[in-house]
């Protein structure tokens, strides 16, 4: 890689940037020295294109395959990620393999099989007010010998909210836009994961806010797998329940993604290699040019001549554009993806393949004597290629995950000492659940919890107009422990009896 003086102006912005440290100012303007190892994130933070790709490799040097940087590397030196370096003209990695035990400890422990469920779920249970009265109820049972005490309530919960998971494509709205339940603000767009839009729905703030009565009965009812219609601000109108696949803007949608565009490049080259000359596959975040991407050069294809028209991310692999065209992206046609043709590379003749990540849309063109590609129909190769992608995507469906803080004064209706609680649910001697299906405890301070919600009874979750959000939650521990951190022995009954009763709270 070499710097145009003329064009830059000494911004830093690569040297700060670089991953091995290649790049420093001299004399105001930015340097390249032989550390380089050709991973062009210069040229891709230069915000005044003042990189020339202009690649000349060091002696010895070897092009790293291991992801679609595909670093030069020269001897001695270290590949843009810090896992490969060159030695005695092999690629090696700089960590060996790490075994199990050598971590372990840093793994942390694992709840004993007898903790990991409870002896009865909170549903049903009633809750636990003034808080410093006993749980409603503190149930004592034998497991293999030893003495398990269970401890549940339905616990009010204003430190709470609903983490929905949409899997589509298509655009739903601008990250940080306000989701809208009845006409009321209740949560935000967040970032999208893989194949899926986030939503973040709840939370103590939005609870405690002007519209904390919307928010909390949007959570429970989504929690519960109750149809919700939610309307995203400046974006699209959704129908969800938890379970079912969504429907925006009034279609329902059928397939989520099988990848991304790169992704998809891999998981069918075989079929793409056969499908067309060129194949492009249209997405949101990585469109792929499957000639250009690692999976058509190592099957032994020659990079065309097509430029796309998104900024290119690495050899084949370019950033989309969100909207509410073809793969998620702005593009209403799809053939609007190639900025131009270089028909040296790609003669007349040749024919482009365009299809979605789902196979849900894709079109065939072939190029023209003059050098513009004119529609054509799918060949058998091509609707096939198609074909696969469509048959390996999953259906599409809502699923939510329930976060709730149960850190706060309901521990007191645990045990007398509520910090106890907290430091045995951190070391997996005690165990939380929420209606007996396992959770996540968050790390740090506190006891902050995430529940699959399809894993809880339907109806489990409901609200008060403090307003909070209301989840059954047990702990289960050995009697020893739940003892040692002052838990309220007098009002352990054993589980045996039919109608195990509530504690007397008022006596």
């Amino acid at each position: 890689m070499k710097i145009d003086l003329e064009l830059c102006n000494g911004c830093g912005l690569c040297v700060r940037d670089c991953p091995v440290a290649a790049v420093h100012l001299q004399d105001k303007k930015a340097a390249i020295d032989q550390t380089c190892v050709e991973c062009r994130t210069c040229l891709k933070v230069c915000p005044r294109e003042a990189v020339i790709d202009e690649v000349t490799p060091l002696p010895g040097s070897v092009a790293c395959d291991h992801c679609p940087v595909a670093c030069t590397i020269a001897p001695g030196l270290t590949g843009a990620c810090g896992r490969y370096a060159l030695e005695d003209g092999e690629l090696k990695r700089t960590r060996p393999l790490m075994p199990l035990a050598e971590v372990i400890d840093l793994i942390g422990p694992e709840p004993e099989p007898i903790l990991e469920r409870p002896t009865v779920t909170a549903i049903g249970a009633g809750g636990t007010y003034p808080d410093y009265v006993p749980a409603p109820y503190i149930l004592s049972h034998e497991r293999e010998g030893v003495e398990v005490v269970t401890v549940v309530t339905e616990v009010p919960l204003s430190y709470s909210g609903l983490k929905l998971k949409i899997d589509t494509d298509l655009e739903v709205g601008a990250e940080g836009a306000e989701v809208k339940f009845e006409g009321r603000a209740v949560g935000m767009v967040e970032t999208e994961e893989y194949g899926s839009k986030m939503l973040a729905i709840g939370g103590v703030n939005r609870l405690t806010g002007k519209n904390g009565f919307a928010a909390a009965r949007a959570v429970a009812a989504l929690a519960n797998r109750e149809a919700l219609k939610l309307k995203v601000k400046g974006g699209a109108k959704l129908e969800v329940r938890v379970g079912q696949p969504p429907v925006i803007d009034g279609a329902r949608v059928e397939k989520m993604r099988v990848g991304c565009g790169s992704a998809s490049a891999g998981l069918f080259a075989p079929f793409f290699k056969e499908a067309a000359d060129e194949v492009i596959v249209l997405d949101a975040h990585i469109t792929s040019l499957f000639s250009h991407h690692a999976a058509g050069r190592c099957l032994g294809l020659t990079p065309g001549g097509l430029e796309l028209c998104f900024p290119r991310s690495t050899p084949g692999r370019y950033f989309g554009t969100h909207g509410k065209g073809w793969g998620g992206t702005g593009l209403e046609n799809p053939l609007d993806i190639v900025a131009s043709v270089d028909t040296g590379k790609t003669a007349p003749g040749s024919t482009l393949l365009i299809t979605e990540t789902t196979g849900q849309n894709a079109a065939m063109f072939v190029l023209g004597d003059e050098g513009k590609f004119q529609p054509t129909e799918l060949s058998p190769a091509a609707q096939a290629a198609v074909a696969a992608i469509a048959e390996t995507c999953q259906e599409s469906r809502v699923s939510a995950v329930y976060v709730g803080g149960a850190g706060g004064s309901a521990r007191a209706g645990v045990a007398r000492y509520p910090l106890r609680l907290t430091r045995a649910v951190h070391a997996a001697q005690a165990v939380i659940t929420c209606g007996g299906a396992p959770v996540f405890v968050l790390p740090g301070g506190g006891i902050t919890f995430m529940v699959d919600v399809e894993r809880v009874l339907p109806g489990a979750f409901t609200w008060v107009p403090t307003p909070a959000t209301v989840a059954p939650v047990e702990y289960t521990m050995r009697l020893s422990d739940y003892e040692a951190m002052g838990g309220h022995m007098n009002a352990v009954k054993p589980f045996e009896a039919k109608e195990p009763l509530p504690w007397n709270r008022c006596k």
